[in-house]
């Protein structure tokens, strides 16, 4: 009996490209700045995936689980080409039969081939007992690497993990979704997902993969449908209700271990009160900074008794010039991968960047994405889907520290909790100059206010001020006026009230900024209070 039908589509011509991009910063409070770094070029080809037994497909996968007799499935089909990976640790796996007398309410997945109107008749399935299958989930997935499906836990010492986990097998050409169970070893602290796929596609496409999912007893019913397709081969969703007062269908992985957010926290506070000064390695007219230049500046900002620098992107050799430098000073690193307009997908290859260098021993913390909500560069969803995808490929590579993202309060406080389980530590940036009601007197208060707020997003993880400064120079913002000694007392303040969960904005001026509102962007640099 045909439980679920599953319809795996990506991207299609996977290949190279280059193209030049810009970061651009936004920050704000009751109004907005924004910054831009200068323009360099990256060179995009598909990311190098490993497997004990890698598969890919050149065209469209349907998976269908079967109970009782096979019964073959007729699919329509559509060339596309998606490259899949497993990722499943397997150390011991065997099959797990559930037993099943009665269908299961999984959501049908139907891929209508034409656009046109399509009616699906109501179905009602009654269940009385719980059962666990593979049900179908589906993403939509950017161009780029991602990680799908999967059981998640969360363990704070070395602990063995037993839990199934969903796949897919094909026997005489009749590909079928199975529930496994898996031993695996977590060799330390830590968030694993266990049975997860790695999918790498080159345009926005639908990927539909299975998971486990429980179903308590109860009625489930699919009432009848009537959609609209415009697209050729679009994949719809019927899924069954679910009983009042029953939980939503789902499947959590054994308790192996009392669970905490397994990294540890990143701060360390430097001789100057303050953790962490940002740091962009470009010139006043906005080139890239030679290798010398930049050593300059990281044993200057070492004498001003820093512990850590904060970089934003890997651009201008930022990984391996500010990273020696770094390393010869006794500092460590909080790196990132900036999203830009081109979004997630254009994003991906600072990871492999990241990746290739690979001097964890510096690195304090990765921040993946500097407001790419804020700016609209991706929705909440995409952002944790990259979040998570790029976590596990720095996990497999040797990476054990914390990840996070960082965004204004408001849109943390509107879509923390859609982010909140891909990230270890919450960041957010935070300038009190963009509030007219506050001066520079009031600055620390304000920024600790908010750092509060931040805490209570996401429960039980640590929060940190990723971005905060004053201006030097430029016109007033009511009450707020930039300044020398404006700056000075305001630093002070922040530094006094949140220093050691702060990263201070920033070592230089940046002269190849525009003014902006007020004629501040080109002057945040606080070193010289150091």
């Amino acid at each position: 009996m045909r439980f679920s039908v599953l319809a795996a589509a990506a991207a299609a011509l996977l290949g190279t490209s280059a193209s030049a991009h810009q970061h651009n910063h936004r920050r704000h409070g009751l109004n907005a700045r924004n910054y831009k770094a200068p323009s360099s070029s990256y060179t995009t080809a598909a990311p190098a995936l490993t497997s004990a037994a890698p598969t890919t497909c050149g065209c469209t996968t349907w998976y269908s689980t079967f109970y009782g007799e096979e019964t073959l499935v007729a699919v329509t089909t559509k060339t596309t080409k998606i490259t899949v990976t497993s990722t499943i640790p397997v150390v011991v796996s065997t099959a797990t039969v559930y037993p099943v007398s009665a269908p299961v309410p999984t959501p049908v997945v139907t891929t209508c081939p034409t656009p046109g109107t399509y009616t699906f008749p109501a179905t009602t399935i009654t269940l009385t007992a719980t059962t666990t299958v593979c049900a179908a989930s589906s993403a939509v997935v950017t161009p780029g690497v991602h990680t799908l499906g999967g059981v998640t836990t969360i363990v704070e010492t070395s602990t063995t993990v037993v839990c199934p986990y969903a796949t897919v097998e094909t026997v005489k050409g009749t590909i079928t979704s199975k529930i496994l169970t898996t031993t695996y070893v977590c060799p330390a602290a830590g968030t694993y997902t266990i049975g997860a796929q790695t999918v790498t596609a080159t345009e926005t496409s639908t990927c539909v993969y299975p998971v486990p999912t429980s179903y308590v007893p109860g009625t489930y019913v699919q009432p009848a449908t009537t959609v609209t397709v415009t697209l050729t081969s679009q994949i719809v969703f019927c899924p069954y209700t679910v009983p009042t007062g029953a939980p939503a269908p789902s499947y959590s992985a054994p308790s192996a271990a009392p669970t905490s957010p397994a990294p540890k926290s990143p701060k360390k506070i430097g001789a100057s009160g303050a953790w962490s000064l940002t740091y962009s390695p470009y010139t006043s007219g906005g080139d890239c900074k030679s290798a010398s230049e930049v050593e300059t500046d990281i044993a200057d900002i070492a004498s001003k008794g820093f512990n850590s620098v904060r970089i934003y992107s890997t651009d201008c050799s930022g990984l391996q010039n500010v990273g020696s430098s770094c390393e010869k000073h006794g500092l460590k690193m909080i790196i990132g991968v900036f999203i830009d307009a081109k979004g997630i997908g254009a994003a991906s290859q600072q990871v492999t960047d990241i990746v290739s260098w690979g001097k964890w021993s510096l690195v304090q913390l990765i921040v993946i994405g500097n407001e790419a909500i804020f700016n609209g560069y991706c929705s909440a969803q995409q952002l944790h889907d990259f979040i998570a995808s790029s976590k596990s490929t720095f996990s497999s590579a040797g990476y054990s520290g914390p990840c996070t993202t960082t965004e204004p309060l408001n849109i943390l406080q509107q879509y923390g909790s859609a982010l909140c389980d891909s990230i270890d530590v919450i960041g957010c940036n935070v300038y009190a100059f963009f509030n007219s009601g506050i001066s520079a007197d009031g600055a620390g208060d304000f920024v600790k206010s908010q750092y509060e707020l931040v805490k209570g997003i996401c429960p039980g993880k640590e929060a940190y001020i990723l971005e905060t400064g004053w201006p030097s120079a430029g016109s007033c913002n009511g009450a707020a006026c930039p300044g020398v000694s404006e700056q000075k007392k305001a630093i002070a303040g922040t530094i006094a009230a949140v220093g050691d969960h702060a990263v201070l904005f920033s070592y230089s001026d940046d002269a190849w900024k525009q003014p902006g509102e007020y004629g501040v962007e080109q002057h945040f640099s606080c070193a010289s209070l150091f």
